[in-house]
């Protein structure tokens, strides 16, 4: 619908009464919004505007846009969310996966059609004919389209997968998400995906509109489709082998939590640990005893709150738990002598997970050896070329102050009355002095002569990771930034900024974030750089992070930005 230029009709703000009523409006048409995600939605106070506009085919579309980008569109007076809206809550709708080579298609013009789908293991979501649905792409859950169900996923299996499946009516690069900040696709963990006998299907993907089929990159020549791994379901908390053993998934995952919680207890925590906050037992330590292949999750448990599980604990006198401070709670005391613990055996990794875990990126992470150092700039290169360095040249402090003492000496300008002092010939004063300070200043002592050296040669920094060459980047080094940014209604977010500088994949450290703060994570460009990506996490998480990046990383603290502005801890 807005594959082409559309033309706006009027653009006027909204009333209190006229959110009011799209409040009620977005609540209807999608009730498994809360009432605090409807108010974040359609703010109270916050800029909102309602865009009347006919698309390029003549249809009459009213959208609502909030902070200049479009929410939601109306049609026929049906409410549908944009892309915007859904990289916020990707649970919206139901969401089908079909692959990357497709997204160009659809930003054309076209409809889905059955055989472009990626049918995962756990099946397609149920929807009728006429549901509204999301499309998103294999390997991102965050949507790419919007579009109503042609059939219902009944109807869908039984045609074996043939037709058209979805009217699309609005994606991700289409003129409606232009007419907003343009802001690039944001990277959210996806659904397990494990195509059924998906290397028996064709290539072509049967896109409505456009009859040629599609050789996707790397196929083969027998026009079948190369799968990728499917990838693993790091927001779901779901058990890989939920139905091996015939159990139901909530007492697998009691059972796992329990096993989680012994083997923290047994150990990693120590006594000299004790008073330790709850959210610490779970983030830094029961997560970390998660067995390869499993995830933790106590909302899919029995208990749904780590309160209520901790109080079924401490009535079982494993644990004692207080509220040291309002709100706060922690363990002050464990009974490590009780017969759970005592005859609780820590398993062992199986041959798989180590191997895995021997060639994981977080496993064998080490921080790099960091150098600062100074490029010789054009203005300076004549103070350089006796000691054989040209422009560009990088050198250490060190170097830098040998090769200056070295000029000065070779040069006689070590003044004979008084050998604290440098005098500046030609050469000197055009590298260190201001035009106004030339004839004024002949003489400076040697810790200044370096000083205004070292301030006019340009910063520079090596970075080497074990086993690789050395890489040399001029400017100066930027910490890994994390600041807290402010939602609507008071809400914090955690941004962590520069982790491809040290080594660090922010899709990873946005996988362990979700896990261990149980939050969700966004991994998106940052502002103003043009290949770097930020993660942003629900919450003041800097506690975690700084846990993640300084003990488990083992990254020197003067390379993070930030961390003061973690939690201040209850008081003991």
């Amino acid at each position: 619908m807005f594959a082409k230029a559309f033309r706006v009709k009027s653009n006027t703000a909204i009333k209190g009464s006229g959110r009011r009523k799209l409040r009620a409006d977005v609540t209807a048409a999608f009730p498994t919004l809360g009432t605090d995600q409807v108010s974040e939605l359609i703010p109270g106070k916050e800029e909102l505007n309602i865009v009347k506009l006919y698309a390029h085919k003549g249809d009459a579309v009213t959208v609502y846009t909030s902070g200049g980008n479009p929410v939601l569109f109306e049609l026929e007076k049906n409410l549908y969310p944009t892309v915007y809206t859904l990289w916020s809550y990707p649970d919206l709708l139901p969401i089908f996966i079909t692959w990357p080579l497709v997204l160009e298609k659809l930003v054309r013009g076209a409809d889905l059609m059955l055989p472009g789908l990626v049918v995962p293991s756990t099946g397609l979501p149920q929807v009728q004919q006429g549901d509204l649905c999301a499309i998103a792409l294999m390997g991102n859950r965050a949507p790419v389209a919007v579009g109503v169900a042609a059939m219902s996923t009944a109807q869908m299996l039984a045609s074996g997968m043939k037709g058209k499946g979805f009217s699309v009516i609005h994606t991700y690069q289409d003129h409606l998400w232009k007419s907003g900040d343009k802001s690039s696709l944001p990277a959210i963990a996806p659904l397990a995906v494990d195509p059924t006998d998906s290397n028996e299907k064709k290539v072509d993907l049967g896109l409505h509109g456009n009859p040629r089929s599609l050789a996707l990159e790397g196929g083969e020549s027998n026009g079948k489709v190369p799968q990728p791994e499917a990838s693993e379901d790091t927001s779901s908390g779901a058990l890989s082998q939920d139905s091996v053993d015939g159990k139901p998934l909530q007492e697998q995952m009691d059972e796992l939590l329990q096993q989680c919680f012994l083997h923290a207890l047994k150990s990693r925590v120590k006594k000299a640990d004790l008073p330790l906050l709850t959210s610490t037992l779970l983030g830094s330590h029961m997560f970390s005893c998660c067995p390869e292949g499993q995830q933790l999750d106590i909302k899919k448990s029995s208990y749904r709150k780590l309160s209520k599980f901790l109080q079924h604990m401490q009535q079982e006198q494993i644990v004692q738990v207080k509220e040291l401070s309002k709100g706060v709670e922690s363990i002050v005391a464990v009974d490590w002598r009780h017969p759970r613990i005592t005859s609780f055996i820590i398993p062992e990794p199986s041959l798989t997970s180590q191997t895995v875990q021997e060639g994981s990126r977080e496993q064998s992470y080490h921080p790099p050896d960091i150098k600062f150092l100074y490029c010789v700039p054009a203005n300076m290169t004549q103070l350089f070329l006796e000691s054989g360095h040209k422009k560009g040249s990088a050198l250490e402090g060190s170097e830098v102050r040998k090769i200056i003492t070295d000029y000065a000496k070779r040069n006689s300008l070590v003044d004979t009355d008084n050998r604290n002092l440098v005098k500046l010939d030609p050469i000197l004063c055009d590298c260190i002095l201001e035009k106004n300070e030339q004839h004024m200043i002949m003489k400076l002592p040697w810790d200044c002569l370096l000083t205004r050296c070292l301030k006019n040669l340009q910063p520079a920094y090596q970075v080497t990771f074990p086993g690789q060459e050395p890489i040399l980047k001029k400017g100066k080094l930027c910490p890994i930034d994390i600041t807290l940014a402010q939602k609507t209604y008071n809400k914090k977010v955690t941004v962590v900024r520069n982790l491809e500088t040290y080594g660090l994949d922010p899709c990873s450290v946005a996988a362990i974030l979700q896990q261990r703060c149980q939050a969700s994570t966004i991994v998106s460009p940052a502002p103003g750089t043009k290949d770097s990506l930020q993660v942003q996490v629900q919450g003041n998480q800097i506690h975690h992070l700084g846990q993640l990046l300084l003990e488990e990383y083992r990254l020197p603290g003067k390379y993070i930005q930030g961390l003061e502005k973690a939690p201040k801890p209850g008081k003991k």
